[in-house]
């Protein structure tokens, strides 16, 4: 079979070398768009990562197209709808950064709490003035996590070394896993009013887009602080702005942006947003987040350590292999 793999690295590469005893590789740095997919339309498995595409339109390029191995947990770049009419088997990386996205959770909420982003840039320029660079302790705070899988779970455990109180919010509570992370689930409503940090771990998804809007900004405490490495969909940009500029929310980290593929492709910004369905409005709250003081911004790379990139090759050499051998694992589309 066919194998074309989009938006690789050469070390990702290597890896991938025992799959050339049952198929053509090929390894391409761009990501999959309607451009680049003509260009291998014969191929059979395609392996994409998070900034590729995969609409139904650039998928019916692929008129022999079999298996989709994203190189990701999250399938919403995906249309499962369209794969599953036409019996293309869809797997994921099911987990492989969990504790690795949740200490940058705490990498974003440290930089907040004791501004050391502010303070290094200080310091660089010979400013060693304490001037406007008084934190919080961490310890005592209530901490409000947004679902608790696998990565909610981890930065529950971490909270817990700073010696913070937890309080937890999911559709499904797992009584269990609480009693064993000694946490409490409460309902939305209360760990908005009650959570000094709130930090959101759920997928994106038709009822979890704009989960955090006006609404729920309005129910937060004076001087909260947002943090979300989940999806940019998921928070309300244009809300959250005038939550921060009202000095409601007293800080925001984000890994993530709603309009994000767009602000990545910045130096041919006019020709994307012609050419693509990007929110022009949403697109222009991005742009005045990423100037705004009290908020600290991070180029969605909560997941990009060694380690969790090894898991990622490695699971999904793992599933292309199993697919071929007709045991396929890791589907999403069942």
């Amino acid at each position: 079979m066919k194998s074309v793999f989009y938006e690789m690295e050469r070390w990702e590469c290597k890896k991938c070398i025992d799959l050339n005893k049952k198929n053509t590789l090929v390894m391409l740095q761009e990501a999959l768009t309607d451009e680049t997919a003509h260009l291998h339309e014969n191929a059979e498995i395609i392996s994409p990562f998070i900034y590729s595409d995969l609409n139904r339109e650039v998928l019916k390029i692929f008129p022999d197209l079999k298996m989709i191995a994203t190189r990701s947990t999250g399938f919403d770049h995906i249309d499962l709808e369209y794969c599953s009419s036409k019996g293309i088997t869809v797997c994921n990386v099911p987990t492989y950064g969990e504790n690795t996205v949740a200490e940058h959770v705490f990498g974003l909420i440290l930089s907040i709490s004791h501004n050391i982003s502010k303070a290094i840039n200080r310091t660089k320029k010979g400013d060693f003035s304490l001037k406007s660079l008084k934190g919080f302790d961490l310890r005592g705070k209530t901490l409000g996590v947004i679902g608790t899988g696998n990565i909610g779970r981890c930065v529950i455990q971490i909270a817990h070394g700073f010696d913070m109180k937890v309080i937890a919010y999911d559709v499904h509570p797992d009584k269990d896993i609480a009693k064993g992370l000694q946490f409490r689930y409460v309902s939305m409503d209360e760990l908005l009013s009650r959570s000094d940090i709130i930090t959101i771990h759920v997928p994106e998804n038709k009822h979890t887009r704009n989960m955090i809007s006006d609404e729920q900004l309005g129910k937060m405490k004076d001087g909260v602080v947002l943090i979300n490495t989940a999806r940019g969909a998921i928070v309300n940009i244009s809300a959250l702005i005038r939550h921060l500029a009202s000095g409601k929310v007293l800080a925001a980290g984000l890994d993530v942006l709603p309009e994000e593929p767009a602000i990545r492709e910045e130096a041919e910004l006019m020709r994307s947003v012609f050419h693509k369905e990007y929110n022009l409005e949403t697109l222009l709250s991005d742009h005045i987040l990423l100037r705004m003081n009290n908020v600290y911004i991070t180029p969605h790379s909560a997941f990009y350590t060694q380690e969790a990139l090894d898991r990622i090759v490695n699971t999904t050499v793992d599933n292309i292999s199993s697919f071929l051998n007709g045991n396929p694992k890791n589907v999403v589309n069942q």
